[in-house]
């Protein structure tokens, strides 16, 4: 397909940014969406470098009306969506004892409820057209939860069990599913450590280093590309070898 249209939700970040740049250096017939909710400055630069293939839209997770919104803009522009990379996410880590209703229903509504109203959004589109790629990113504490962070470990593990339901739904329409599990990436979540926090954490990486928001962007890429027309259902682990 010489032009492909991709949305990319949290797309003010620094992994969102990098999966952007990806989808855009891939090819020139891309067109990369932005999608974000307060903080623009970053998408609005990209957007600006990349005049006529990259554009921002505004998107509160969230909510559907805000998803419908949206893509019936992308919609209107293009008449195609054949990308969706959720990635809009949020922190409030607190010890469950302490943990506020609004802190717990608050991480949930982002990271999990954005994901559903992504994709429920997406599919009738997807599916008249008979193809669709969906990449959830979903992170390491779904599968190896840390003490201080039920909220955010209980919606990011929903997240790989609705990429895994999702996938056996569209299976044969064309529409793949996958998620992926990030663990210590050098963007704004590691700024908020202080240097002995950084240094035992980074212990625990085999590798003895974090990863690049571009290292988890490109696997993002490929899970969207024809050549991953094979591949649904799975969840890909991208955290330096940690078991």
């Amino acid at each position: 397909m010489s032009q492909r249209i991709i949305l990319i939700t949290g797309a003010n970040g620094a992994l969102g940014q990098a999966v952007a740049r990806a989808f855009l250096d891939e090819s020139p017939g891309n067109h990369v969406w932005l999608g974000v909710h307060q903080r623009r400055d970053r998408a609005d630069a990209l957007a600006a470098a990349e005049a006529g293939r990259c554009r921002v839209v505004s998107l509160n997770v969230a909510e559907a009306a805000s998803w419908k919104n949206a893509v019936a803009e992308i919609l209107s522009a293009h008449d195609r969506l054949d990308a969706l990379v959720n990635n809009a996410g949020t922190h409030d880590d607190v010890l469950l004892a302490q943990m506020k209703p609004e802190s717990w229903h608050g991480v949930l509504s982002v990271n999990l409820d954005g994901v559903f109203h992504g994709c429920q959004t997406v599919l009738p589109t997807m599916i008249s057209q008979h193809h669709g790629r969906i990449i959830n990113i979903s992170s390491l504490s779904a599968i190896y939860a840390p003490a201080g962070q039920t909220n955010y470990a209980a919606a990011k593990a929903g997240v790989v069990a609705l990429t895994q339901s999702l996938a056996k739904e569209v299976a044969r329409l064309g529409i793949t599913v996958n998620a992926v599990c990030p663990g210590y990436l050098e963007t704004e979540m590691l700024d908020k450590m202080d240097s002995a926090t950084r240094q035992r954490v980074m212990m625990q990486v085999p590798m003895r280093r974090f990863g690049k928001p571009a290292e988890v962007a490109e696997a993002v890429r490929f899970l969207a590309c024809p050549g991953a027309s094979y591949i649904t259902g799975s969840v890909l682990k991208i955290d330096g070898g940690i078991f």
